[in-house]
């Protein structure tokens, strides 16, 4: 069978029928069937608004591959970026090492999705008898790519175990961090999951949740065809406050969210607070078909615990709700723990052209890794789930 491998400077250049047929079916084993992050609709609309593309250090030089006639049989979703903003796994470091070496790191290739600390496919393939070696041909052209952009790396990022695989088999640097998720071990209600932690960590979440509402707030569950402009008006604001405070730069604009919700707001859940008949916070989420994945929260008032109760207690209630298997709740927070997520590891994939830089790099890695594994393990050790000795 003869290949060939394409750029397309946008998801324009690309039938969205084509590419979900490859995105939504390159999930295997624990993967979620239906990751929402890779289909065509998220990541057009990131393009669609302007939060994505050459203006914005973001240039989209997607991958696609295809047989003969024409039929798309692998896909990457890959960008030139001139900046390591957005990213969730860091290498400024490696960038302001190699820039007083007399380096230049910047352009590099990101293959991952924009400001999406979600682990799942980068090289979108289909679970086809040919999968491995059309992901071995994805990389090739990555690495043929890196070579025509002048870029000095490529780094493939949040990455499901058969794609890792598919990297370091080629030679890729891996790199490990870690997250916390909570998982669902069959709870019929949110009670069922309490019953399942120590009786002070019961508690003390009872006691977070009832505090978070005691000023008068209402937490209303909005999705679908429910979701209206004004709600995105609301939840924008906390956004753009919350993002303000703490990041700088917010990087999702207003007219991102309403393309959103028009392309998938059955995939969408909000969870908003009101209080006096007006919100105050929110969080907006993504639904997979067995994963809910929390992603951004804002307020416009503070109230004590209404962070965890909007952002991890409300997604624990969706998730029972919907039979889901797991919520992701996003990036860092060893404070999650107590409320009953547990730590996972995610890994990413590195590949770089300066051989000093590889080797520096590498010494680095391999001693975070283990940093990384024993963390992990100190911190399984202090989940609040009861103990077999315990009552």
């Amino acid at each position: 069978m003869t290949f060939q491998v394409k750029i397309a400077q946008g998801l324009k250049g690309v039938p969205a029928a084509a590419w979900d047929a490859c995105a939504l079916g390159a999930g295997s084993g624990d993967d979620d069937p239906f990751n929402p992050f890779v289909s065509h609709a998220f990541l057009s609309a990131l393009e669609d608004s302007g939060c994505v593309g050459a203006g914005a250090g973001w240039a989209p030089v997607h991958l696609v591959v295809e047989d003969q006639t024409g039929q798309v049989l692998g896909a990457a979703p890959c960008y030139v970026k001139s900046h390591s903003q957005g990213e969730y796994v860091f290498d400024h470091s490696w960038a302001d090492a190699y820039a007083r070496a007399g380096g230049r790191y910047y352009p590099k290739l990101q293959v991952a999705v924009p400001f999406t600390p979600v682990t799942g496919p980068r090289l979108l393939v289909p679970d086809t008898p040919r999968a491995g070696e059309v992901r071995s041909i994805l990389i090739a052209g990555l690495r043929a790519l890196r070579d025509q952009t002048g870029a000095s790396s490529i780094h493939a990022t949040f990455l499901q175990q058969d794609d890792l695989d598919a990297f370091t088999g080629q030679s890729f640097l891996r790199r490990d961090d870690q997250q916390f998720h909570w998982f669902n071990e069959g709870y019929g209600r949110f009670e069922d999951f309490l019953a399942a932690l120590a009786s002070r960590k019961r508690k003390a979440i009872r006691r977070e949740r009832r505090d978070a509402l005691s000023p008068g707030i209402a937490i209303e569950w909005v999705t679908g065809r429910d979701i209206t402009e004004a709600h995105w008006d609301a939840f924008f604001a906390f956004y753009m406050d919350t993002g303000s405070r703490k990041w700088g730069r917010p990087y999702l604009n207003r007219r991102f969210f309403s393309l959103l919700g028009e392309r998938m707001a059955d995939r969408v859940l909000l969870v908003m607070a009101k209080r006096e008949g007006r919100y105050v916070a929110g969080a907006i989420n993504l639904i997979g078909d067995r994963r809910l994945y929390g992603r951004n929260w804002g307020c416009i008032e503070d109230h004590p615990f209404l962070h965890f109760e909007v952002c991890y207690y409300q997604a624990i209630e969706f998730a029972i709700a919907h039979g889901l298997d797991r919520v992701e709740a996003g990036a860092q927070g060893e404070h999650k723990l107590a409320r009953g997520y547990r730590p996972v590891i995610t890994s990413s994939a590195h590949d770089i052209a300066d051989a000093s830089l590889r080797r520096a790099v590498q010494a680095y890695l391999d001693q975070e890794r283990l940093y990384v594994a024993e963390a992990a393990e100190e911190l399984a050790e202090a989940t609040p789930f009861r103990h077999r000795d315990e009552e």
